[in-house]
């Protein structure tokens, strides 16, 4: 009797997969007050992982009442009155480093004081959805 061989090739594929650490962040102007009427500027961070050596971009939606691209605006609670803002982020892209490796994500935003110094009172708000994706 002779004998035989065979082989198994064994494989597997690593996802390449972006995940928010952090699933929300507030990005606070605070008491914007028309007497002083001055650019407000507000930060905050949120953090995320890639896959090692996978490249991402992170982008956002320009939130809720945006006009147009990059025109971001807040909503007053009641009435139909905006007020706009900045909203800008780093980094925008890059390459993970794995699940164990967090990168943060770095978000500013800035009310000019001739935006709301004819605002009514009350409550402005917004949401901006962020997306990574590798």
């Amino acid at each position: 009797m002779a004998e035989d061989t065979a082989t198994v090739d064994v494989q597997a594929n690593v996802v390449g997969t972006c995940k928010f650490m952090t699933a929300s962040a507030i990005l606070n102007f605070g008491n914007l007050d028309p007497a002083v009427g001055t650019d407000v500027t507000a930060t905050t961070t949120l953090t995320f992982w890639c896959t090692k050596n996978a490249t991402y971009t992170v982008t956002d939606d320009d939130g809720l009442h945006e006009t147009v691209s990059n025109q971001n605006r807040m909503k007053h609670a009641t009435f139909l009155e905006y007020i706009p803002y900045s909203f800008s982020y780093t980094p925008t892209s890059g390459t993970g480093a794995g699940k164990g490796t967090s990168i943060t994500l770095n978000i500013s935003g800035t009310v000019r004081g001739s935006n709301y110094i004819n605002a009514s009172a009350g409550s402005y708000s917004d949401t901006v959805t962020m997306t990574i994706s590798p």
